[in-house]
């Protein structure tokens, strides 16, 4: 199983390196490790330079900044990877974090319990078939800006806008899981699509999947540290995540669940990048144009000739 870790960034020179040196460190040995630069002005090319022919790194400079769930699709449309993650520039993994997701990805021979309503899932599948799994998710070690620290294992925040009411008491406020951290098995993002443009990209991808019946584990152990600074989309206020582009996005996928019925799968979302740039790139290996993943025609023509002027 070929694995990708992704780390989309913009303005964090001061933090790529750390967690650039982390993903390449994993003791799953072979995981190729790529920076999508989303058209920074600081000096992240130049931190990265130092990798610039290592055979398991990539950098990708965007010509402007595009926002975090374009840089992600950057990844999704133009790598080769059975299993990709996502990890943030102030993301540190724990060395076996990979190792220990993609063992438990190429599991087999998982079935649901008969008492379980299995028929409901996404794809009509019955008990007694052997389940692929699609996402593996871990816990994590969240530190805040002010120092604090909290572990974070709340699995119940993957279903929380589907069902609103159950808000148990568990850990710390703001407990939630993960999901960009999660291995990703290549063939969900076939079923469901790219990242949406949207603010709450993640939680929208999510959502998705949990319509579309992905099967999903989660290692109840805290493999990744996850370090907020003052300028981390969650805290700083240029960012848009606390503003009312965020509000209406987080409605628009409300809304989404709203009109869903289960047992129907979400068309997929196509990966529009109709306007992509490439500044910069180094790269270990040709770029590929994803034909599994749903693109936009205009997006297919863009990436061709991107793949073309590089090659």
């Amino acid at each position: 199983m070929q694995s990708l870790i992704a780390i989309p960034t913009y303005q964090r020179a001061h933090q790529i390196v750390r967690a650039v040196e982390a993903a390449l460190a994993q003791s799953q040995h072979d995981v190729g490790v790529v920076v999508i630069d989303d058209g920074s002005t600081d000096e992240t090319q130049a931190a990265c330079a130092q990798w610039f022919g290592h055979p398991r790194f990539g950098y990708i400079k965007l010509d402007r900044n595009l926002g975090t769930a374009a840089a992600k699709n950057v990844a999704l449309a133009l790598f080769a990877f059975d299993a990709i993650t996502f990890h943030d520039s102030d993301d540190i993994p724990h060395i076996d974090k990979l190792l220990r997701q993609q063992r438990t990805l190429a599991r087999t021979g998982l079935v649901a319990a008969d008492c379980a309503p299995w028929h409901l899932a996404g794809g009509g599948q019955v008990a007694d078939a052997p389940a692929e799994l699609d996402l593996v998710l871990t816990a994590h070690r969240f530190v805040s800006a002010d120092g604090r620290a909290a572990r974070i294992a709340r699995t119940l925040s993957l279903v929380e806008d589907f069902f609103p009411n159950l808000q148990f008491s568990a850990g710390p406020p703001g407990d939630w899981v993960l999901i960009n951290s999660g291995l990703f098995r290549r063939d969900l993002f076939t079923r469901i699509g790219g990242y949406a443009e949207s603010v709450e990209e993640d939680r929208d991808l999510r959502n998705r999947a949990l319509m579309a019946g992905a099967h999903i584990w989660f290692i109840d152990d805290v493999l990744l540290d996850k370090y907020e600074q003052p300028d981390s989309l969650t805290a700083a206020t240029a960012t848009g995540y606390a503003s009312a582009r965020r509000r209406d996005d987080r409605t628009a996928l409300w809304q989404t669940i709203a009109d869903w019925r289960p047992g129907t799968t979400p068309a997929p979302v196509p990966i529009d990048l109709a306007d992509l740039g490439i500044a910069f790139a180094s790269l270990p290996q040709p770029l590929i144009v994803a034909t599994d993943i749903a693109l936009t025609p205009a997006t297919r023509v863009r990436l061709d000739a991107i793949v073309a002027e590089l090659a």
